[in-house]
């Protein structure tokens, strides 16, 4: 097995699916995070298509005690982990400010803010004992009218993920990190931009392509 192991929470869908792809065809061991089992299983089928390896993980990120578990097992097995990327987000339903739902904004706040939340100190151990741990906080541009939870909960991880970056810069362990694909057509931005021509956003495989090759520079 590859010495070389990354967690991407998201993994069932979009560019997490992407990066998790595209992560095993170049070597890595691939612990793959989403609710979803069925499209958890059709992304280990095409991992294993090109000869790769994933490890599949069906949860929720919101449940702590689920998520805690995972990252045992993972000190368990591997005593390590080299990558964790974090793509899981709730988008709830666009409507204005003045018009949230009481349920939809709790899970905003519990998928999009609490997770990553707790999630930073469940994983921070496992990469700070690798050489080269790094964590990579996907990020985007989305803002406008009738987004006001999922702007204010990225607004909230970007926080969270730059005070921690800012923590570890000079140990330089781990490396945080985030970035910000092109614009994909993805349900996430169907979402937010209804009937819009998808045929000149860039996929998400050629997004995942180029942040993996940032990783390896």
């Amino acid at each position: 097995m590859t010495d070389k192991l990354a967690l991407v929470t998201g993994a069932s869908r979009g560019f997490g699916a992407a990066m998790a792809e595209e992560l095993a065809a170049n070597g890595w061991h691939v612990i793959a995070v989403a609710r979803t089992v069925g499209a958890l299983e059709e992304l280990d089928d095409r991992i294993k298509a090109q000869g790769g390896q994933a490890t599949l993980a069906p949860m929720d990120v919101t449940d702590p005690n689920a998520m805690r578990h995972l990252c045992r097992s993972i000190h368990d097995r591997w005593g390590k982990l080299d990558l964790w990327l974090h793509s899981a987000i709730h988008v709830p339903p666009m409507t204005p400010a003045d018009h949230l739902d009481e349920k939809d904004w709790a899970k905003v706040v519990a998928t999009n803010i609490t997770a990553p939340g707790l999630l930073i100190p469940f994983i921070s151990p496992l990469l700070t004992a690798s050489a080269n741990g790094t964590a990579v906080f996907v990020d985007d541009d989305n803002a406008g009218k009738f987004l006001a939870p999922y702007v204010a909960a990225k607004a909230a991880q970007r926080a969270l993920f730059e005070t921690w970056a800012a923590e570890t810069e000079k140990t330089g362990t781990p490396r945080v990190l985030s970035f910000v694909p092109a614009p994909m057509p993805t349900a996430t931005r169907a979402r937010f931009y209804p009937g819009e021509d998808r045929e000149p956003l860039t996929h998400p495989s050629a997004e995942a392509k180029r942040l993996v090759a940032q990783l390896s520079a």
